[in-house]
């Protein structure tokens, strides 16, 4: 199938993708090394609180220099490929746009399903490399009984970045590698360690790339102030369930489903005279209408649901949802799998969508993330939610 023996490596400075670049140099493969250059991390340093200097970030200068390094150990060609222009297209207006409208993005995913994966594969091709590999924690076979590329958790389910790469078409499946799947992370550190990586040891980035200390409400003032536009005027009220106004908000990009800090409400003292919007229990965002800047706040029990429609629909383990089907739902990075019944529906304007029952009532269900479907370790598919 493959036309030679060369694999593109993408190589992100960190002790997993080195790893898979010294396993499969060590087993005899042809290699180039490729680093996307995504954002410039000192781009918005000092402005609207940002941090005057980022260090120790994902996609940090620190993390070229590293790759470069590990590179040069196992005597490979390396090249630094600039998609700065193309990510914040892609991925950080989008990222800002859907905070603006009240909705939840996941910059990870769409780094993934619009960027990194294609264009990896595209400067693939221009070097001689039929495929890539990666540092994720993901497994990715061919079925030939369903002739189709199959991607599955790895090994250290507590890693597992399928939900991340539920995006995957069958062509970038079946041109791309996860040497790490049958892994666990203390393995991959030994490997590492026993090949004489310098980065055996190195600290995993656990926050947005572009985003210093995870505080994206001082990035998205700081990029608005830089693009010379100002937050849009989205203040308005925070009101009950039963549509009562209990107090005032600044921003309808301040909230996100579930969250229970930062509503702006007063404590309310059990057994004291009611106070207007003050509680004597937890208040959650249950809702964002953007087009009213109304936020809905309740209790911890009406900030579940049992059901969910998601858009944008990508199929992997089968060619699509013809009818009913049982599935584990995944709703965000962390959240365990639950039992659900999905099945496909119109959406409002006639597109294709699917609706997931749950078992269960699931705690915040937010827009703008993924939903991802699973069959076991199989990852069914997966859509965005609305």
């Amino acid at each position: 199938m493959f036309l030679n023996n060369t694999i593109a490596v993408a190589m992100s400075g960190g002790v997993d993708s080195s790893t898979v670049a010294a396993m499969l140099r060590a087993e005899g493969y042809e290699l180039v090394g490729l680093t996307l250059q995504l954002w410039n991390q000192r781009r918005l340093a000092g402005k609207e609180g940002m941090p005057e200097q980022v260090v120790g970030r994902c996609c940090s200068l620190d993390d070229v220099y590293d790759a470069r390094r590990v590179a040069e150990a196992l005597e490979i060609p390396y090249y630094v490929v600039n998609e700065e222009e193309r990510f914040e297209e892609d991925v950080v207006r989008p990222f800002v746009r859907e905070y603006l409208n009240g909705r939840t993005p996941i910059p990870c995913s769409l780094c993934n399903n619009h960027l990194k994966f294609d264009q990896l594969l595209v400067r693939a091709r221009q070097i001689g490399a039929d495929r890539i590999a990666t540092g994720h924690y993901a497994r990715n076979e061919y079925d030939p009984e369903r002739d189709r590329w199959i991607l599955s958790r790895p090994a250290d389910q507590a890693k597992d970045q399928t939900y991340f790469l539920f995006g995957l078409t069958q062509e970038q499946l079946a041109r791309t590698l996860f040497p790490l799947g049958g892994y666990k992370k203390a393995e991959v550190r030994e490997i590492a360690a026993q090949r004489g990586l310098a980065i055996a040891v190195k600290p995993d980035s656990q926050e947005i790339c572009f985003i210093p200390g995870g505080d994206y409400k001082r990035f998205i003032a700081a990029y608005l102030n830089e693009q010379g536009e100002g937050i849009p005027d989205t203040a308005g009220e925070l009101v009950s369930t039963t549509g009562e106004v209990i107090g005032h908000h600044g921003g309808v990009h301040n909230f996100t489903i579930g969250q229970r800090k930062g509503l702006g409400l007063p404590p309310r003292r059990t057994g004291s005279p009611g106070t207007p919007g003050a509680s004597p229990d937890p208040l959650y965002v249950i809702q964002i209408d953007n087009a009213s800047h109304r936020v809905t706040v309740g209790s911890d029990a009406e900030a579940t649901t049992r059901r969910l429609r998601a858009r944008d629909l990508n199929w992997i383990a089968i060619p699509e949802l013809r009818g009913e089907m049982r599935v584990r739902a995944k709703i965000r990075h962390r959240h365990e799998p639950a039992w659900a019944t999905i099945r496909p529906i119109s959406g409002p304007d006639g597109s294709n969508e699917v609706e997931a029952i749950f078992d269960e009532p699931q705690r915040a269900v937010t827009p703008g993330q993924a939903a991802v479907f699973y069959d076991g370790d199989e990852v069914v598919g997966g859509g965005w939610i609305v």
